[in-house]
């Protein structure tokens, strides 16, 4: 199942008829053939019709009527619901609308960037893993990527039955989070696709909000700037000239690039809430999983208030309480260094974790093992997956299974050596590799860091020192782009990067 990528500044026509005419009783394409609805809560069904038309919405037994208001605009909610045989969901006025092959089960939303987005078929092994792909129980739904200023209502798409036909092309991450849910859980999976590649965290958040915020005042005036003096036609025609200069000259070097259009594209404040988000906005869910922070990275101070944020918008908007929301900390990346640096990177990760000690009900996949440096696309899709089901499964399913990374708690300094004390340890740290613990840095008053050496002293303790450090103040751990590290649970998480010290970074006045 392929994402189609459409960048419209309004609804398509189809889209644009459903939600304005309304001779026929319609709903919007997150309903359909396929599809799986929430168990064990109520579920909003809507759509359209003619004003003042009254509408039935019927299924497993249940009725629930409502008349459409002066705009032609319908909801009804359905009552809670078991696992069960496939269903028809019925919805009639002055036609008839019905879809079958409904399955009640759990549903999740798979969101953020491209590592979100990257397709199963493109991971490691995904060959195999096409093969296997074959889980009539599993549906998938794709949402496109339309980046526009005005809410829509709609969207193309259509619910599927997983298979080796389309699973190729669905998000990795996704499919795999939800393939482990299922084969748990044993019961129907919906997955929603809605990720769109280099998006920014800003783009998925509606703009008032954004307005009304003066944290983000720099940010709204730069965008404000550009919608004012941003010309695509110039920008096109300009690339055109350059274009004929290439070919004229023998077309030595790369061709030009085209433009990208920042108006429609997928930084612009509320532009993926309006096009990619809106239409799905209260159907009913178990959670959200999240891979993005990569376009956040070099305002990674600015990602501490602006990642919850968002997750409160989303839950605010889905009406649907604090539903859960798990994400994924960045991947190494970049080169390694010889020396311990400075790092955006690192700010981010650390904004991150920040998160789930502001919002409840919110979880963190540790990849911090995981990455390739030469490339921002990890390819094991598996254990980024499968970290995140962790968290799923022991918090939303009670499975009694290990779900989150080691966590710094506490440091404590004594003869030039700081022994720290973490939390959630499992059965105990260990080291990957090699006995010593790798990639801690140590610094004294006059924050400069070197390398520590350490060792392990106890279930949950490191003992670190160094001799070029006698008077150690502040620790760090995993404190770069790509680092070097090897503390794990033995359970075979890896320990959440972090640092002791609160000195200003390389993002801190990053607007």
């Amino acid at each position: 199942m392929k994402k189609t990528l459409l960048r419209l500044s309004v609804c398509g026509a189809a889209l644009c008829a459903a939600a304005s005419l309304h001779a026929d009783v319609s709903l919007p394409n997150i309903f359909g053939d396929h599809m799986v609805l929430q168990r064990d809560q109520q579920n909003p069904v809507w759509g359209w019709a003619d004003p003042d038309e009254k509408i039935t919405v019927t299924i497993a037994g249940q009725s629930h009527t409502a008349t459409a208001d002066a705009r032609g605009n319908w909801k009804v909610k359905l009552a809670a619901m078991k696992v069960g045989s496939p269903l028809t969901l019925t919805v009639k006025g002055k036609n008839s609308v019905a879809f079958s092959d409904v399955l009640v089960g759990e549903v999740w939303i798979c969101s953020g960037q491209s590592n979100m987005g990257f397709n199963l078929g493109s991971a490691y092994d995904g060959d195999l893993e096409v093969m296997a792909a074959n889980f009539p129980n599993i549906r998938l739904i794709s949402v496109p990527q339309v980046g526009v200023q005005e809410p829509q209502k709609n969207f193309n798409g259509k619910w599927e039955r997983c298979s080796p036909a389309n699973a190729g092309g669905f998000s990795a991450v996704g499919f795999l989070f939800g393939r482990q849910l299922h084969q748990t859980l044993d019961i129907p999976i919906g997955l929603i696709d809605d990720a769109w590649g280099g998006s920014a965290a800003e783009a998925w958040i509606r703009r008032d909000v954004l307005e009304s915020d003066k944290r983000y005042a720099e940010l709204m005036g730069r965008w404000k700037k550009t919608e004012e003096s941003y010309d695509h036609e110039t920008q096109v025609a300009a690339w055109k000239a350059r274009v004929k200069k290439w070919e004229d000259g023998g077309k030595k070097g790369n061709k030009p690039r085209a433009p990208r259009n920042p108006l429609t594209g997928n930084q612009r404040p509320a532009n993926i809430y309006n096009g990619v988000l809106h239409p799905t906005i209260g159907y009913g869910i178990r959670g959200a999983i999240w891979y993005q922070g990569e376009s956040n990275a070099g305002r990674s101070y600015q990602y501490r208030h602006l990642f919850p944020l968002m997750i409160q918008h989303w839950r605010d908007e889905w009406n649907q309480g604090d539903f859960p929301f798990y994400y994924v900390q960045l991947a190494d990346f970049r080169n390694e260094s010889a020396d311990p640096q400075e790092s955006a990177w690192a700010e981010l990760r650390e904004a991150q974790t920040m998160t789930m000690g502001k919002l409840k009900n919110t979880g963190e996949a540790v990849i911090i093992d995981v990455g390739e440096g030469r490339d921002i696309h990890p390819r094991n899709k598996q254990t980024v997956a499968k970290r995140l089901a962790r968290w799923a499964l022991a918090k939303d399913y009670g499975v009694k299974i290990p779900f989150q990374s080691p966590t710094y708690k506490s440091m404590e300094i004594k003869d030039g050596k700081a022994t720290l004390t973490f939390d959630h340890v499992g059965r105990g740290l260990y080291t990957f590799d090699v006995r010593e613990p790798v990639g801690f840095a140590i610094a004294g008053a006059d924050k400069k860091f070197v390398w520590a050496k350490g060792k392990l002293v106890g279930a949950n303790k490191v003992e670190l020192w160094s001799d070029e450090v006698k008077n150690p103040v502040a620790v760090r751990y995993g404190w770069a782009d790509n680092p070097v590290l090897n503390l794990y649970s033995r359970e075979g998480l890896p320990a959440t990067p972090f640092r002791t010290d609160d000195w200003p970074g390389v993002t801190i006045d990053r607007n």
